[in-house]
């Protein structure tokens, strides 16, 4: 019936939003009988033995997943065979600008905010012969529509911008979003679950996975976990990783059940959350997180356990 996953970069420890997400994706994909695979995005900001750490936090909130844990390290032929597919349709084009130069066009009069504006698109062989000499170039894709339509279990309808993304990064490395929509294709992924900051890339993902002839994922983005500030959560804001928790005499199971109330879930087990869960009736607010017991009991604002 098709597959969700999750897919962590192993740039460190997994702080408590990191695995509320992870027990999200869990439970979409467990009630409605997909598999759960583990995916490992590990083509930049990998960090020595952070997968291993992270794995292990996974499992011992009580996470369990379906077949082996794959690495997008070692998967660069997939990635490869992708672009040579679109490289052979000529929907890539060589871009030489610098984010300066991307940030000063996109604050130009009439530039739609965060969209590319076609700067090296329409470029000579002269003109791309003359700027290889001064940097390396990634590779962009040309797209044929502005924007594109999604459906989010939680949003609904979500129509985005696209613009001619980048595929290949100039220093080689496949772009995040090549990497996930041809490892979502190639996986049978058919629903993705993850943080709702990722929303505005699911247009861009969608119509890539339609050219390459993948179905389109359904999508759930979910509400982040904050500070008090209400700025994302980050391991800067106190006791938030399984390991900091412990130092504070509060287990694994414990940094569950904080996650699963935050959720309105009962705290017993995963399969008690299981039995409960009902995306319909999952808070639309962020969770926001705090080691200040004066900052308790505000509604929303959830912190350490009584």
């Amino acid at each position: 019936m098709g597959a969700g996953r999750f897919a962590p970069s192993p740039s460190g420890d997994l702080h408590l939003g990191n695995l509320r997400t992870a027990i999200l994706a869990w439970l979409f994909a467990r009630s409605s009988e997909r598999a759960f695979l583990m995916r490992v995005e590990d083509l930049d900001r990998a960090r020595a033995g952070s997968e291993e750490l992270q794995l292990a936090d996974l499992a011992a909130i009580g996470l369990s997943w379906d077949g082996d844990v794959v690495r997008q390290s070692e998967r660069s032929g997939h990635y490869a065979g992708a672009l040579d597919e679109l490289r052979d349709r000529e929907m890539l084009y060589e871009c030489f600008c610098t984010r300066r130069d991307i940030a000063e066009a996109a604050s130009a009069p009439h530039a739609a905010p965060g969209t590319y504006p076609g700067t090296c698109r329409n470029l000579t062989g002269t003109e791309r012969a003359a700027k290889r000499e001064l940097r390396p170039a990634a590779l962009r894709l040309r797209t044929e529509v502005g924007s594109f339509a999604v459906a989010d279990q939680l949003h609904g309808t979500y129509t985005g911008a696209v613009d001619d993304f980048v595929v290949l990064r100039n220093d080689g490395v496949p772009a995040y979003n090549l990497a996930v929509v041809v490892d979502d294709g190639l996986q049978g992924i058919d629903q993705v679950v993850r943080g709702d900051d990722l929303l505005s890339s699911a247009p861009r993902q969608a119509y890539l996975a339609q050219l390459l002839g993948y179905g389109i994922p359904g999508y759930a983005h979910v509400p982040l976990a904050l500070n008090s500030h209400g700025k994302r959560l980050a391991k800067r804001d106190g006791a938030v990783t399984l390991a900091q928790l412990a130092v504070l005499g509060i287990d694994a199971d414990g940094a569950r059940s904080m996650i699963l109330a935050s959720l309105g879930l009962p705290t017993a087990s995963l399969d008690a959350a299981l039995d409960a869960f009902e995306p319909t009736s999952l808070p639309t607010d962020p969770w926001v997180f705090t080691t200040d017991p004066n900052a308790l009991g505000t509604g929303k604002t959830i912190g350490w356990p009584s």
